[in-house]
């Protein structure tokens, strides 16, 4: 097995996104330290702070180089860091007058984290997307099941009567929360870092904060007001949203695992796998893998959380196991959605298999109902009490909790109030609600 099955040839087509995953590539990254230092050249150079056509040579030599990524590997493993290797490379194709004009009064951190919140920033927009295509699907979900009953599970036993669209919307409800706060995150998210070498930009010179301000605005970036090189809490958000996300879709997931048990039979899974020697099996990997990947950006956003003790100016060791973990947690969420996306869509829900286990459970479900409804008779607590004397000799003779109750108080139409129509409460309501938020994004 490979270290990571993301970049696994065996496992990559269960575990990996492909669109996310491009994101961390070392190309891409490469090519984000090289867009960021054309830009900071192109900035200095239009506020006179270097010469113009040192600028301008820069921003060509970063726009024409090709670079291997292998080259930078060993200056890597000698410094901690690869851009001093990558800077050498750029300064090597440069003229001697202009090369020292280049990554001029930054810091490697400088680079490197702008670059990662331009990729964040893709990240971010795939997300997005993604995100909107399943509220959609669950808006559809919702809205044509919202007076569909079926029985609620309390710990994992037989509650009272729900609606199978309040049940998508409970679903859905985390998600839609998670798309507002990604776009209340993105603002902070995506900073530009240009603070230099111990964060005071003593050597970008006295126009810092104006050339600090071109710069992110040429990224596409905000400027920010401080410098983030040891506040990593807006990427710890981020990770610890996307976990969230992850973990929305495991819940959705593990409902599905249950609810698709043969015992139970209320949904259908499409894209079930065989087994190697039971014919008769079809295993839901889609479901079963979405509750593994959460588990693992779960584990891995533990890490973000330790690496967000940065200390004094500048930290080699947290920095470094945000680069192990930030990127597996995002390509864990771009693979959750695609896989959350499929299993929403090729649900299958089975109506008649969900009344007859509301029917099949004796009626017990209507418990709660009937003690309310015995309320208006006793007191309460006696109504209670009555109920669940009603409940055990239901279990212990096998009748019916409607013909025990109807014996001993005829005159109440046990049978209206033993009707799942009418103990819906607000459910339908609930996935009206989430279906109208979810369409309006």
């Amino acid at each position: 097995m490979a270290a990571s099955p993301f970049e696994s040839a065996v496992y990559r087509e269960l575990f990996c996104d492909a669109e996310v995953s491009e994101r961390f590539s070392d190309r891409a990254e490469i090519v984000a330290w090289l867009r960021v230092e054309a830009t900071l050249a192109k900035a200095q150079g239009s506020l006179g702070l270097i010469p113009a056509d040192s600028s301008a040579a820069i921003v060509r030599v970063c726009s024409e180089i090709e670079l291997e990524p292998s080259r930078l590997a060993a200056g890597t493993g000698r410094d901690g860091i690869p851009l001093p290797a990558l800077v050498a490379e750029l300064r090597a194709a440069l003229d001697e007058t202009h090369a020292s004009y280049l990554h001029f009064g930054a810091t490697t951190q400088d680079i490197m984290d702008t670059g990662l919140v331009l990729r964040l920033g893709e990240v971010c927009d795939i997300v997005e997307a993604r995100l909107k295509l399943l509220l959609q699907a669950l808006a559809d979900l919702a809205e044509a099941h919202a007076e569909l009953p079926l029985a609620a599970r309390t710990r994992r036993m037989p509650a009272t009567p729900t609606s199978f669209g309040a049940v998508t919307a409970a679903w859905g409800a985390p998600l839609l929360s998670e798309y507002e706060a990604l776009a209340q995150l993105r603002p902070r998210l995506l900073r530009a870092s240009l603070a230099g070498a111990a964060g005071n930009a003593a050597a970008l010179g006295p126009r810092a904060g104006e050339l600090r301000a071109a710069f992110a605005r040429d990224l596409g970036l905000e400027a920010g007001d401080f410098c983030w090189h040891t506040d990593r809490s807006a990427l710890a958000r981020f990770a610890s949203l996307l976990t969230r996300i992850c973990a929305a879709l495991a819940r959705i997931a593990e409902d599905c695992l249950l609810g698709g048990a043969p015992e139970v039979g209320e949904l259908h899974l499409a894209g079930g796998g065989g087994s190697s020697t039971m014919p008769h099996k079809q295993n839901p990997v889609q479901a079963e893998t979405l509750a593994s990947l959460f588990q693992l950006a779960a584990a891995l956003d533990g890490a973000m959380t330790r690496a967000l003790v940065h200390r004094q100016q500048r930290d080699g060791a947290a920095w470094m196991l945000e680069w192990h973990a930030l990127p597996q947690i995002c390509i864990a969420t771009g693979r959750a959605l695609q896989l959350g996306l499929k299993l929403i869509t090729g649900l299958d829900v089975d109506p008649l298999r969900m009344r007859a286990n509301l029917d099949g459970a004796q009626g017990l479900v209507y418990a709660e109902a009937f003690s309310f409804r015995l309320a208006a008779e006793m007191p309460r607590p006696d109504a209670q009490a009555q109920v669940k004397a009603w409940c055990a000799e239901t279990v212990a003779s096998g009748r019916s909790l409607a013909e025990l109750a109807a014996e001993h108080f005829p005159a109440v139409d046990w049978g209206e109030i033993a009707d799942p129509a009418a103990q819906l409460g607000d459910a339908p309501d609930q996935a009206r609600q989430f279906a109208a938020r979810a369409r309006a994004l």
